[in-house]
């Protein structure tokens, strides 16, 4: 399919920083006309996927998250996170449900979270050179639009 727009955000590893990832995602997303729950599952999957960088890929230091989001002509947005941090061993067994290397305080749904929102998760990682998200979700057309 078609690109027809796309915006990347690159900032550091702080956690001020997945509210501003978030934000600006939903405002990119809003031109897709999504509805408040749609936009809502958007920006949730974006602050997962943010957050596992901030906290798993850059656990003792500052590093370097990139956020792209693309719009498709089939009114579908995709979204990459990328960090070059730690990776992830054995992407398999971090997909499970509570799994997480964060701690007692982390839930470890992360991943569940981002496939529960959106349409698509592929996730590509390798030890020492970090991990890439990529998530994609096709906007329903309302009927007002068609």
């Amino acid at each position: 399919m078609k690109e027809t727009n796309g915006v990347k955000l690159e900032f550091m590893s702080r956690s001020v920083n997945e509210g501003f990832a978030r934000a600006a995602v939903a405002v990119f997303a809003a031109q897709l006309d999504p509805t408040l729950d749609e936009l809502g599952d958007i920006k949730t999957a974006v602050s997962e996927a943010v957050t596992n960088c901030i906290v798993h890929a850059y656990p003792d230091t500052l590093g370097k998250i990139l956020v792209k989001a693309r719009i498709f002509a089939d009114n579908a947005i995709e979204i990459v996170v990328r960090d070059w941090g730690l990776g992830i061993p054995d992407i398999d067994r971090a997909r499970e449900p509570m799994f997480t290397t964060g701690g007692d305080e982390r839930s470890g749904m992360g991943f569940t979270i981002m496939e529960s929102f959106m349409d698509r998760l592929k996730v590509k990682s390798a030890p020492g050179r970090g991990t890439t998200v990529t998530m994609r979700r096709t906007i329903s057309v309302r009927a007002a639009r068609k």
